[in-house]
């Protein structure tokens, strides 16, 4: 659902934007791989079906897929690198404490087109190798909060450059999927979120794919990547537009005890046949934590943009182009 902030007008130029999406995006990748010690690397674009290796998201998303002249099978454009990333990690032979992030771009063909999302996804994909020791919430929640301080650093590096004033809490608020459900138990998920998120600024919202008490999920988690007890959402309040406004999706990713369990729990045991879920089920693979942190969700906040489409190039309908235009929201 769309919403048009009353008498929105951005305070950046179309030229002024792009240059400071460049500033958002040089400054922050740069403090998010100091601050968790990841090295830049090449990621593919595309996967092969059989490999199992894409993303499953939802588990109901269409995957955009294509035959290849001169390979057999089926190719498939990733919908993120939530399971490359951990069988980059152990073929570059990364230790504990070290990892990777790279620029990830997908195209998610049943996404809904709004304020916040589109077809095409672009997003700070990292991993990094932890220890069997590392695999508990505190661990998870100084990630977070290095994560959530490396944004902070980059509002205020994009403060002083531009007329624009994101105000956000540097101070994480911990809740899990449960606690949420519990205190507010007559509402919706997103309402829920948006309840803890106006009042809290800064959220990280924990334990994101299993069952509720209530019998329903907050929201869907695919069952092969992230432990459902170790993972989670950074949430932010977004004055501008009066909503919650996720900035990554990420968490401690499954061991071979989590990994089985989860399948089970979704009918899905048949996929331990692919060769990725066979490297965790054995232990080829190391454990990992990781996530994706939106890039152009990144830029909007942080330069107060109404729409995602002033800050990336994407496919809107004639409609929307001509009612944002209406209400001053230019999109590229």
């Amino acid at each position: 659902m769309m919403i048009y902030p009353k008498d929105y007008k951005s305070s950046l130029t179309q030229r002024e934007t792009q240059k400071a999406i460049k500033v958002v995006k040089d400054t922050f990748q740069v403090a998010l791989s100091k601050a968790l010690n990841l090295d830049r690397v090449t990621a593919p674009l595309m996967v092969t079906k059989k490999s199992g290796i894409n993303d499953d998201l939802n588990g109901v998303e269409r995957k955009v897929h294509f035959t290849m002249m001169n390979i057999d099978g089926e190719a498939e454009v990733v919908q993120s690198l939530a399971k490359w990333k951990r069988r980059a990690l152990y073929r570059y032979g990364y230790e504990p404490d070290e990892g990777i992030y790279t620029d990830m771009n997908a195209i998610r063909r049943d996404d809904d087109t709004d304020n916040l999302h589109s077809l095409f996804v672009d997003q700070w994909d990292w991993c990094r190798v932890i220890s069997p020791e590392e695999r508990n919430i505190d661990f998870l929640k100084d990630i977070v909060k290095k994560i959530v301080d490396a944004i902070y650093d980059t509002n205020e590096v994009v403060k002083s450059k531009y007329p624009v004033d994101f105000k956000m809490s540097r101070e994480v608020f911990f809740i899990t999927t449960q606690e949420l459900e519990d205190m507010y138990p007559d509402l919706t998920p997103k309402e829920r979120e948006k309840k803890i998120v106006k009042e809290h600024k800064t959220v990280f919202l924990m334990q994101i794919g299993g069952k509720l008490k209530s019998g329903e999920k907050h929201d869907g988690r695919a069952p092969d990547y992230d432990d459902w007890q170790l993972n989670g959402d950074i949430l932010f309040w977004n004055e501008l537009l009066g909503c919650a406004f996720e900035i990554s999706s990420m968490g401690i990713r499954v061991d071979a005890e989590s990994l089985h369990a989860q399948l089970e729990e979704e009918g899905l045991l048949e996929r331990e046949k692919f060769d990725f879920h066979k490297g965790i089920l054995d232990g080829t693979l190391p454990l990992t934590i990781g996530g994706g942190i939106g890039q152009s969700r990144l830029c909007m906040l942080l330069l107060q943009k109404a729409h995602i489409g002033e800050v990336q190039c994407a496919i809107w309908s004639d409609k929307m182009r001509e009612e944002c235009k209406q209400r001053g929201i230019i999109l590229l």
